[in-house]
């Protein structure tokens, strides 16, 4: 173990476990330009608040499931396992892979050692299901135990699917243990939300995940369709029941800014509307 390399790492979130150790590093700094224009890229990086980040799992006989290409390097007595099921399964988890947009083929790895995933300029959490089910966005699962089932989950209602901006299909995780999500913003950004049998409408696609118990729709924002135009706000959706809703209320604020600039956001026009 090279004690510079840990130095020069913060451990952002931990949780051990018997049979393993999962940790979201981040990198302090980033030293190795050998040219100004990569060292100014990463000087800006810095000053905006980006940090290099890497998912570490510590195996001690224990098993991990990852998003296919999530493997970085691994180091000790440790397989990968994938079960593809036969011609049958092949065709069946291809189908799935379709519908929520996640990998098609998740591998599992085995035994005792270290697991470092790719490291990225994005943001990860963890999230601990207890005999229970999450739906989240497709795209931000990223691993988890392997006591977890994950699978694509159609919308519920004929509003969600057309008008709710996630399409027809999302990504249901269930079971007991730990999953590790890639969330398009950082944790200190996601606003969570306990709903105990009440309503939260949201107007714009920055929902990442609800727990089993919350029912999504999309509705109109005034009773009656006139009402609905002269409030400006459209369709919202709709979460209802009780359980938890994440939002990123900055994730627009991002998007906007990638599209059109500072300058977009000067308006005083709801910037949902426009992602």
């Amino acid at each position: 173990m090279n004690p510079l390399f840990y130095e020069n790492v913060k451990i952002l979130d931990r949780i051990e476990k018997e049979k393993f150790t999962a940790e979201i590093l981040e990198f302090k700094s980033l030293k190795g330009a050998n040219d100004l224009d990569l060292a100014g890229e990463i000087f800006f990086a810095r000053e905006t608040g980006m940090s290099l980040k890497q998912v570490k799992i510590t195996l001690r006989n224990g098993s991990f499931m990852t998003e296919a290409g999530a493997l970085y390097f691994m180091k000790g007595r440790i397989s990968a396992q994938t079960n593809v099921g036969g011609v049958g399964g092949l065709m069946k988890k291809a189908f799935k892979s379709y519908l929520n947009q996640e990998s098609t083929f998740k591998p599992t790895y085995e035994g005792t050692g270290e697991i470092f995933l790719e490291p990225t300029f994005g943001h990860y959490v963890f999230f601990e299901l207890d005999n229970e089910s999450v739906i989240v966005d497709k795209g931000l699962f990223y691993a988890c135990e392997p006591s977890l089932q994950v699978e694509p989950a159609m919308q519920g209602n004929l509003s969600s699917g057309l008008f709710g901006g996630e399409g027809w299909f999302q990504t249901k995780i269930s079971g007991t243990g730990l999953c590790i999500l890639e969330i398009p913003v950082p944790r200190e950004e996601v606003l969570i939300y306990e709903l105990n049998n009440e309503k939260l409408q949201v107007d714009g696609n920055f929902a990442l995940l609800r727990t089993e118990g919350i029912n999504f729709s999309v509705q109109k924002s005034s009773k009656t369709l006139v009402g609905t135009l002269a409030s400006g706000e459209g369709l919202l959706q709709t979460f209802e029941g009780t359980g938890q809703v994440w939002l990123a209320p900055t994730q627009p604020v991002y998007k906007k800014l990638e599209t059109y600039g500072v300058q977009a956001l000067n308006k005083s026009k709801n910037i949902s509307n426009d992602v």
